[in-house]
């Protein structure tokens, strides 16, 4: 299974810190930086510095949390007044270019028959592991473009492009390193209804036939991603997406939703993709806490890396039946047990 991976944290200095107790009683000043939030000293390598108003603030004490320490300049709540995101407008025009939604020659009619036959076709195979289930678009036309215009209000807020696919940026990893067959033994391999199933979300995507999806800002959590409908235990909820580099190039990167895409054999040769720059709604999915004991009963999504047609792609499944307005979790320490979640929600 597939997870983000974490960076490697470069703390900055802490300069002009505030003198926040007098003396004490052997006459020994105290300089240290403590947490506006919890009034705590203690975990100094968490403490963040403003760097408008030298007060410190714990990582895990922000909210929302911040999984690692900025490379550049950060400011705190205070000095930056945040506000609720900007909306992006209900218009489809806007949404429609944002989106780049194709307008398909092919109906309805096509793609039904297309389900029906591989309806057909799953009852002439037996003893074999379920088949994955493209997800069903919401009906309503108005309801899917309140969902895009969630979606696009995150991107917009994050800086982000939307794009539903990997992409090779020059300076980057070529496509010819996205090698399954590196995979450190070895990748499973998504079977060909599967893929099928794959590239129907795909075409429903690029046709403005989003996902059932709603993304809602959460004051603690940040964005988040949450059911509009029913969804179906193995339905293909999105491919993580972003642009594709060596994990060398990113190990000192200060970004938190970078995901494995590649373990090869040989360090220098695996992959990981980057949601920084261009990205869909994978990178809104929250992860669970995995150090409490609740966490792992709100996961409702798993995260898992396949051979498609000799190139790894990574999912995003149901992993159970999820119930309308239910928030997805997916865990993000599935397979490396590596990224900080001790202080998640």
């Amino acid at each position: 299974m597939a997870v983000a991976k974490p960076t490697t944290m470069v703390l900055r200095r802490r300069t002009r810190a505030p003198r926040r107790y007098s003396e004490d009683e052997d006459g020994l000043g105290c300089d240290d930086v403590y947490c506006e939030r919890c009034g705590s000293g203690d975990f100094g390598s968490k403490l963040l510095l403003c760097d408008k108003c030298d007060k410190g603030y714990h990582l895990f004490c922000l909210r929302p949390i911040l999984v690692s320490v900025p490379k550049g300049s950060w400011f705190c709540p205070s000095c930056t007044n945040i506000k609720q995101p900007q909306l992006f407008p209900l218009v489809q025009t806007k949404i429609v270019d944002f989106f780049r939604i194709r307008r398909s020659s092919e109906s309805m009619e096509n793609q039904s028959n297309i389900k029906k036959r591989k309806r057909a076709c799953s009852l002439a195979v037996s003893k074999r592991k379920r088949k994955l289930l493209a997800y069903n678009p919401t009906e309503d036309p108005q309801r899917r473009l309140e969902q895009m215009a969630s979606l696009a209000t995150a991107l917009k807020a994050s800086g982000t492009e939307y794009s539903d696919g990997l992409t090779y940026r020059p300076g980057m990893a070529l496509r010819s390193a996205n090698c399954a067959a590196l995979e450190k033994g070895g990748m499973q391999i998504l079977p060909k209804e599967d893929i099928e199933t794959l590239n129907l979300c795909k075409k429903m995507m690029e046709k403005g036939e989003c996902p059932p999806l709603m993304v809602v800002f959460d004051p603690v959590e940040g964005f988040t991603v949450q059911a509009d409908r029913y969804i179906k235990d193995l339905t293909i909820i999105t491919e993580y997406v972003g642009d594709v580099d060596y994990l060398k190039n990113r190990e000192n990167d200060d970004g938190d939703s970078m995901m494995t895409l590649l373990h090869a054999s040989n360090p220098s040769k695996s992959l990981v993709i980057c949601p920084d720059k261009r990205s869909n709604i994978a990178r809104f999915v929250n992860g669970i806490n995995n150090f409490s004991p609740d966490g792992r009963k709100k996961q409702n999504v798993k995260c898992v890396r396949y051979d498609v047609n000799g190139e790894c792609r990574v999912l995003l499944i149901a992993n159970r039946d999820i119930r309308k307005g239910e928030r997805l979790y997916y865990d993000y320490n599935g397979y490396e047990h590596e990224y900080p979640t001790e202080h998640f929600v």
